[in-house]
């Protein structure tokens, strides 16, 4: 038996970058920190938006500030008052604004524990003014066989 993976759109994530504190040089490279003070959830199976002003990426840039590795949290709040706890880690190409990401969520909302229950990976791109969009994607999981 051999496990296979395909991916499955789940929604589309728009992000609004903010303020910038430049920590500086560290062991890991240079870290920078983004306040993120808006975001959206979009997809069939839910609709949330920014729960509380808690959204960040404490970003790492390496090889000159052109790699950036993101590590993201965040807390949404859905249309019907679930509350969902989102974070992943990623890549970024500073040169070209791509983005790949690998979220995880967690919740203890009934009609939102299908989401304790997946990885989800994601493509992005930032656009020059700020504004990042992803298309999310569930990992669907299968052995073969």
């Amino acid at each position: 038996m051999q496990p296979t993976a395909t991916l499955k759109f789940m929604a589309t994530l728009t992000a609004q970058l903010g303020d910038q504190i430049v920590v500086g040089e560290g062991p890991r490279g240079s870290r920078v920190v983004i306040d993120v003070p808006s975001v959206s959830l979009v997809g069939d199976n839910i609709k949330a938006s920014l729960a509380t002003q808690d959204a960040a990426d404490w970003l790492t840039l390496s090889e000159e500030g052109k790699l950036g590795a993101l590590d993201v949290r965040m807390t949404l709040k859905t249309n019907d008052g679930a509350f969902i706890y989102v974070e992943y880690q990623g890549r970024a190409n500073m040169e070209s604004g791509v983005i790949a990401t690998a979220p995880t969520f967690q919740t203890s909302h009934e009609q939102y524990l299908w989401l304790n229950r997946i990885q989800a990976v994601a493509a992005g791109q930032l656009d020059g003014g700020g504004k990042l969009v992803y298309n999310l994607y569930e990992v669907v999981v299968a052995v073969e066989g």
